[in-house]
């Protein structure tokens, strides 16, 4: 189910045994993510629940989920880029059905994340989630 950027991802973190570059690699696919921008950094957008600040903007489009995101913290920017991979792009009714904590899992990156961070995660994920389930219900 998972998309081929994010099978890239998952490929690429299988490969680097170590966790600090596991973690410079979700760090350069942060920064290589376009900024939001300041208009969208609003309330509004803002995901509750998270250490640092994180924001996602979702776009409809054709009956398809695709969002754009950012955060003041580089990790997490990571994070939003490899959730874009997991999601961008995916037909609205399927969005609810990715297990996003399994993907997470195969990237082995959940184990080495602080609880702050994974319940940050999960906070986007199911922002995401509800994001979709709205679009649909519309």
């Amino acid at each position: 189910m998972a998309s081929a950027a994010f099978e890239d991802i998952a490929e690429t973190l299988e490969f680097l045994d170590d966790w600090e570059d596991r973690y410079r690699h979700v760090i350069e696919l942060g920064r290589d993510m376009p900024p939001l921008g300041e208009k969208w950094m609003t309330p509004e957008w803002k995901v509750s629940g998270c250490a640092s600040q994180v924001w996602l903007v979702p776009e409809i489009a054709g009956g398809r989920f695709h969002f754009r995101g950012d955060s003041d913290a580089m990790i997490v920017r990571g994070l939003v880029a490899i959730l874009h991979a997991l999601y961008d792009g995916l037909p609205l009714d399927v969005v609810g059905q990715v297990d996003a904590q399994a993907e997470f899992a195969r990237l082995g990156l959940a184990e080495n994340l602080s609880a702050q961070r994974s319940n940050g995660l999960r906070s986007m994920i199911q922002r995401i989630r509800d994001h979709a389930a709205a679009a649909l219900a519309a």
